[in-house]
C-alpha cells in the first residue's frame, strides 16, 4: 500500500521550532514534504508573489528518510502552490500549517499567513489543517499538545473534511490541556494597534502591535472561550464566504 503523503508549510520560516516539531509528529504518519518561507512572512494571510519571482531551494541538511525539505523566497500561499507542481510527486492526501508561535483565533485568521496556506491546499481539494500556540515565546514546549496534534491529523487523514472546509486549530499555553473543544470563531477585533517610533529623518513612523478586543468574552462556544479555559480550539472554516441570510434582503437591487 502506497504510503500517505503531507506537504507542511508555516509562516515562521524553514527553521522555525514550531515547523521542527510538527514535522517530526508527520512522520509517524506518512511520507513528508516541507515547503515553507526562507524566513519569517507572519501576518502574510493569502498574499501571493506576483510581481517578481520567487526561489526554491532544496535543504538537503534538514532530510533524512521519509522527509524532503524545500526552502522558499515567498509567501506560505507561494509555498504550498509551488510545492504542489514542482515539489510532490503526487497530489498530498494532507497538508498541515504551523505549528505557529501565537495564535490564530477569532478574527486573526484573516491576517495568518499560517491560515493563508490551509486555505490554499482546501481550494486545490486537499485536507488541510492549520496548528497555532497562543505564546509570544521563540522556544517553546511543545509537548502537550502532540496527542492533540496527532489525534486530529489522523482523523483528516483518514476520516478527510467536507468539500471546502478546513480546520483552524488552537492551543492555549498550558502544561496540561483541559481538553478538546470544537469551536466557532469567537467575534472579536484588534484595536490599538500602532505605536510611534524615532525616525532619524524626521518622519512619521509607526510599529504594528495591538491588543485584542473580546467582544463576547462568556459565550462558551466560541474558540477564545476554550483558549482562555484551556482547552485545544478545534474550529471549521468554511472557504465559501457568501452572507446567505442577507441576500434576501438586497433582492430590491435587481429591480429595474
Amino acid at each position: 500500500m502506497e504510503s500517505k503523503l503531507i506537504l507542511i508549510t508555516n509562516d515562521d520560516g524553514v527553521s522555525a521550532q514550531g515547523i521542527e516539531v510538527l514535522t517530526n509528529l508527520m512522520l509517524q504518519l506518512g511520507e513528508v514534504v516541507v515547503v515553507a518561507p526562507d524566513s519569517a512572512r507572519s501576518g502574510a494571510a493569502c498574499a501571493i508573489t506576483c510581481t517578481q519571482a520567487i526561489t526554491l531551494r532544496r535543504r538537503a541538511d534538514m532530510e533524512r528518510e521519509g522527509l524532503s525539505v524545500y526552502a522558499c523566497s515567498g509567501s506560505p500561499v507561494d509555498c504550498v502552490k509551488l510545492g504542489l507542481e514542482q515539489c510532490c510527486s503526487r497530489q498530498p492526501d494532507l497538508l498541515v500549517s504551523g505549528i505557529n508561535h501565537g495564535d490564530n483565533a477569532s478574527c486573526s485568521i484573516h491576517y495568518s499567513g499560517t491560515m493563508g496556506a490551509v486555505l490554499e491546499g482546501c481550494m486545490k481539494g486537499i485536507p488541510s489543517i492549520g496548528y497555532s500556540l497562543r505564546t509570544l515565546k521563540h522556544k517553546c514546549d511543545f509537548q502537550p499538545y502532540a496527542d492533540h496534534i496527532l489525534r486530529i491529523a489522523r482523523h483528516v487523514l483518514y476520516d478527510g473534511l467536507p468539500q471546502d472546509v478546513c480546520l483552524n486549530v488552537n492551543f492555549p499555553e498550558v502544561e496540561e490541556l483541559a481538553g478538546l473543544r470544537v469551536c466557532r470563531m469567537g467575534r472579536g477585533r484588534w484595536v490599538q494597534e500602532w505605536i510611534s517610533a524615532n525616525n532619524p529623518r524626521g518622519m512619521n513612523a509607526f510599529w504594528l502591535t495591538g491588543r485584542f478586543l473580546n467582544l463576547e468574552p462568556h459565550n462558551e462556544d466560541t474558540d477564545y472561550w476554550a483558549l482562555d479555559h484551556g482547552y485545544t480550539a478545534v474550529t471549521p472554516i468554511r472557504l465559501d464566504m457568501t452572507a446567505y441570510d442577507v441576500m434576501h434582503s438586497l433582492s430590491p437591487l435587481t429591480a429595474i
